[in-house]
């Protein structure tokens, strides 16, 4: 009496690149696959240089300075004539300065010189919302005074921002923050300052 066939190896099972582990086919797939896909959830990647966490408040700060020294200035001491103010130079240095400042945080050059821009922009827009919206009763045919003080000091700031960002995209490389805030400070300071007082006459 013989005995039956024996039947070949992996019969019955499902063999192949498709088949599961542990059933004859190749089970190395769940090897490859990373765990969070194998248990059913996508976790993102880690950054290797947690940067946006910490500068998230520092890149939020650079883009309201300039509103929130606006809306200080015009509240609690309206400017009552267009004659150069103290104040004016503060909101126009506040413009400038909120846009390096959001700028330094950004890493590479296109960013950084994108951001200083973008930041300056929006901040400069903001002042002269601001402006408008806190002028009280406006004379007619001519700007009111702080209207006036917040268009002036918005475009001072928005030149100085914009003639720093040419040197926020060169010093973007840098691994520490402080020659990314004060080179392109300084240019920021100094044009913000020249274009203010070539606007008022004084210089």
């Amino acid at each position: 009496m013989t005995d039956p066939a024996t039947p070949p190896t992996g019969h019955g099972a499902r063999t192949g690149p498709g088949a599961p582990a542990g059933t004859g086919g190749t089970g190395g797939n769940d090897d490859v696959l990373p765990v969070s896909v194998r248990l059913g959830e996508v976790v993102p990647p880690e950054d290797p240089e947690d940067w946006t966490r910490p500068l998230t408040w520092m890149a939020a700060a650079g883009m309201l300075l300039g509103p929130v020294v606006a809306v200080a200035w015009f509240a609690l001491a309206a400017p009552s004539g267009g004659e150069l103010h103290a104040g004016t130079w503060l909101l126009a240095v506040a413009v400038a300065a909120g846009a390096v400042l959001t700028g330094a945080t950004q890493q590479g050059g296109l960013r950084a010189a994108t951001a200083t821009v973008a930041t300056a922009l929006f901040s400069a827009l903001a002042v002269v919302v601001v402006g408008a919206a806190l002028a009280g009763e406006r004379q007619v045919g001519q700007a009111s005074p702080s209207l006036a003080q917040a268009f002036g000091s918005a475009l001072a700031g928005l030149a100085g921002a914009v003639a720093a960002a040419p040197l926020a995209a060169q010093v973007a490389v840098a691994r520490s923050r402080r020659p990314r805030l004060a080179l392109p400070g300084a240019v920021a300071l100094g044009v913000t300052l020249l274009v203010l007082a070539l606007l008022y006459g004084v210089a």
